[in-house]
């Protein structure tokens, strides 16, 4: 696939893209392993079809996928469970890579989460390439993450100013992302 330097189009998937969405994730990652998770989060209760994102290029074609979807933020000491976003996977089939399309994708989904209320979008993920987004160690705002990564692979952005104020404990992801 050859993917001219276009403007893409970020909009929620439908139900007839899934296969589309599968074969981007498998180009993306060379492996099935995080086209099942997205098949296993759509079946889980923390899917959220607005925050579910294709980017398409002016001709229909879609050449990438980012999903966000319902986490909680658990505090064992306070009894507390807040949900907030996680984006994760993200993939843009290879042939488009470094043209915008992720960066277009991520902008789009933090909008949404935004306009829908949530106070904060979680990911595991690279340390070189998401703080260009304002993603920063989850350890700066008192969270920790269930999966064991390093301190500076679990990363959050809050969507507003005071979203995490006194908001400590553990992102516990659902076993759709574990499983």
């Amino acid at each position: 696939m050859s993917c001219p330097q276009t403007v893409v189009r970020v909009r929620p998937e439908t139900p007839n893209e899934a296969a589309a969405i599968r074969a981007i994730n498998e180009a993306a990652f060379g492996r099935p392993a995080e086209a099942n998770m997205v098949d296993r989060v759509r079946r889980s209760p923390g899917f959220v079809p607005a925050l579910s994102l294709v980017a398409e290029e002016d001709d229909g074609r879609i050449v990438g996928h980012a999903l966000f979807s319902e986490v909680t933020i658990e505090n064992e000491r306070a009894a507390v469970s807040v949900v907030v976003i996680a984006l994760g996977p993200i993939a843009v089939f290879p042939a488009c890579q470094k043209r915008g399309v992720g960066g277009a994708m991520m902008r789009a989904g933090v909008a949404q989460a935004i306009a829908l209320g949530y106070p904060a979008v979680v990911l595991i993920g690279h340390p070189g390439y998401y703080p260009r987004f304002g993603f920063v160690p989850g350890s700066r705002f008192g969270l920790t993450c269930a999966i064991p990564v390093p301190d500076d692979v679990f990363q959050v952005l809050p969507l507003r100013p005071d979203a995490l104020a006194g908001i400590t404990g553990t992102v516990v992801y659902p076993p759709a992302f574990t499983e």
